[in-house]
């Protein structure tokens, strides 16, 4: 009995002595609480977080085209070949700045047809004088001289016509003329090269100017969305060249008709575009907020939400030594906003940059 006794003592106390082994085990094992180191907190930036009118928005595709009523087309009045081209697609030109130099036959005959006015002319002269000695000698009457007067001015007429035609085509002596600059701009369209003819009839323009200070986008409206487009409506428009940098501007006009081709309304936006970044073809997207009927919600900004096993967290920060992963429901979101249904506390704050890496701290 006593054996016994002793037995039961002696795993009673190797009990005791075990749990205090584990006990001291878990405490010295147990999770610390999480803190920023000090680089990860100064490049750690947060945000204040309030309730916002919950505002969603509409993306349109549009494109960037040029203004019609800066665009200048050059179409040539004559036949004839491109002897020389002095601009490429894309220079900058000024008013008067010679383009492009022809050779053409029709140059050549107003040529002849000026040196054969001005011999007429000359001819005319030497007669009208000759017959003006002879009225003071009273060997011709005045109806003489008038008619030599007449047919002189008549002359003189058409060789001005000519020099006027010649001045307004830049022709030259040796048959050619000169196409120049009618206004300062940007070469926006080119279709004409050495060696090429033209004619009067060609339906594309040798080249057209433009000079892109100001541009238009072009936004396409399906049907289902007519109803959250007006006239004067602010909007933002983003270039698939430069999705970082949004543009601001306003609806300038609905066009009533849809277009047969695309099946869409068309609207215009003109927009500034000093930097030349706005270039004409590029597409791009146009942002409208509709009106508000959902009432208010705390807003969280898009760059701050981490996405993990299909569901949405942010990072909650009180300070770097409390922070909380919490999941949040979204109401609607827009470009720079989600709205939750969740709320937060005044001291609370939301991350903003390394929230994953955060997020996933604090999940280990």
């Amino acid at each position: 009995m006593k054996k016994y006794s002793l037995l039961l003592l002696f795993w009673g106390v190797l009990f005791t002595a075990c749990k205090k082994e584990n006990d001291t085990l878990e405490t010295t094992t147990e999770k610390k609480a999480f803190c920023l180191s000090n680089e990860l907190h100064a490049n750690t930036q947060t945000t204040a977080i309030s309730k916002q009118p919950i505002q969603e928005q509409l993306t349109l595709s549009g494109k960037i085209e040029y203004n019609e009523n800066d665009l200048v087309a050059f179409k040539s009045l004559l036949q004839g070949i491109v002897e020389k081209v002095h601009f490429e697609l894309g220079d900058y030109v000024k008013q008067g700045q010679v383009l492009g130099v022809v050779r053409s036959n029709e140059i050549q005959d107003l040529m002849q047809e000026k040196r054969a006015h001005e011999n007429q002319i000359a001819l005319l002269q030497k007669q009208l004088q000759s017959k003006k000695e002879l009225l003071n000698d009273g060997m011709a009457s005045q109806p003489e001289v008038s008619e030599i007067e007449y047919a002189l001015k008549a002359e003189q007429i058409e060789a001005e016509k000519i020099n006027a035609s010649l001045k307004m085509f830049r022709g030259t002596g040796n048959g050619f003329f000169q196409i120049l600059a009618p206004k300062n701009g940007y070469i926006v369209q080119k279709n004409m090269s050495s060696g090429m003819a033209i004619t009067a009839d060609d339906q594309e323009p040798l080249f057209s100017i433009s000079n892109l200070k100001e541009v238009w986008v072009m936004v396409n409206i399906y049907a289902n969305n007519l109803k959250y487009i007006h006239k004067n409506d602010p909007v933002k428009v983003r270039t698939v060249a430069y999705p970082d940098k949004i543009y601001s501007g306003r609806i300038d006009k609905i066009y009533n008709v849809f277009d047969a081709n695309e099946h869409v309304l068309k609207a215009r936006v003109i927009l500034e575009n000093q930097e030349l970044n706005l270039m004409p073809g590029l597409s791009a997207d146009i942002i409208i907020d509709k009106k508000n009927t959902q009432g208010e919600a705390f807003a969280v900004p898009n760059k701050a939400i981490v996405f993990s096993n299909n569901k949405e967290y942010v990072v909650v920060y009180k300070n770097k030594c409390s922070l909380a992963a919490k999941q949040i429901n979204r109401i609607a979101s827009n470009e720079e906003y989600t709205f939750v249904r969740e709320t937060f506390a005044a001291d609370e704050k939301i991350v903003n940059t390394n929230a994953l890496i955060i997020f996933e701290e604090l999940n280990q």
